[in-house]
């Protein structure tokens, strides 16, 4: 459901490559740099909530890459990556402005660990709790908008909204018509199961790449509906 955006300056390929797919497969957007210019590019374009830096890098040094954009007033988090984990090159990373050091070789879940705690830290991961994110598409809670993978922007009603919230909230699962008549509707309202196949409908019509054929709002016939949130990686992985 979370998607904070996460930019990997890392010239290592096969290592910007691994991160690169955990962290999809976790939900988070990213982007990758090879070098310290094309770092400050990304970094200074993008906006990215968290920045994974490693030190060592052709054109210009994780190190001073961070200084410059600390210097610039950005407070975006920013995990060092290096293969010299002495103390005093810690220090140095904090110093330059890192929020935290991790020492290559590293464990991945150590690192996805890492990555978490500093953007639930700076509050990123709560921010963007209010937008789902599925595909290519895009949804602010708060406002009622979207933005399909189509690029068309939509204004959505409060029962797309509030059915879209439940099934985000618990992606994977089957939701019964009538939970979501309770959750959407209320206990005291008393529309036909119907009205909840033709809001899905709307959905599906909105943000399916072929609505006929969906393959992130699932029915379960006879009981209700399941939201499967791919990620673009994943999407790829299935070959849609």
């Amino acid at each position: 459901m979370t998607s904070a955006k996460v930019l990997i300056v890392e010239d290592e390929a096969a290592l910007a490559s691994v991160l690169k797919d955990n962290l999809e497969a976790e939900g988070f957007e990213v982007r990758h740099a090879p070098d310290g210019r094309a770092g400050a590019a990304t970094w200074r374009d993008e906006c990215p909530d968290l920045v994974v830096l490693d030190v060592m890098l052709p054109h210009k040094d994780g190190y001073t890459l961070c200084r410059e954009r600390r210097k610039a007033g950005d407070a975006t988090p920013v995990l060092f990556l290096s293969a010299k984990g002495s103390p005093e090159e810690r220090v140095a990373g904090l110093e330059a402005g890192g929020d935290d050091y991790l020492a290559k070789p590293f464990h991945l879940p150590e690192f996805l660990l890492r990555v978490r705690k500093l953007l639930d830290r700076s509050g990123a991961l709560r921010a963007v709790n209010a937008r789902l994110v599925f595909g290519e598409n895009t949804v602010d809670l708060l406002s009622w908008t979207a933005r399909a993978a189509d690029g068309r922007e939509l204004l959505l009603g409060e029962r797309e909204v509030g059915i879209l919230r439940l099934l985000a909230s618990r992606a994977g699962e089957v939701v019964s018509r009538d939970e979501i008549l309770d959750a959407v509707w209320g206990k005291g309202a008393f529309p036909s199961s119907r009205t909840v196949d033709n809001f899905v409908v709307r959905l599906r019509r909105h943000f399916e790449p072929d609505p006929a054929q969906p393959i992130y709002f699932h029915t379960v016939w006879g009981v209700g509906y399941r939201f499967t949130p791919l990620t673009n990686h994943q999407r790829r992985a299935r070959g849609r």
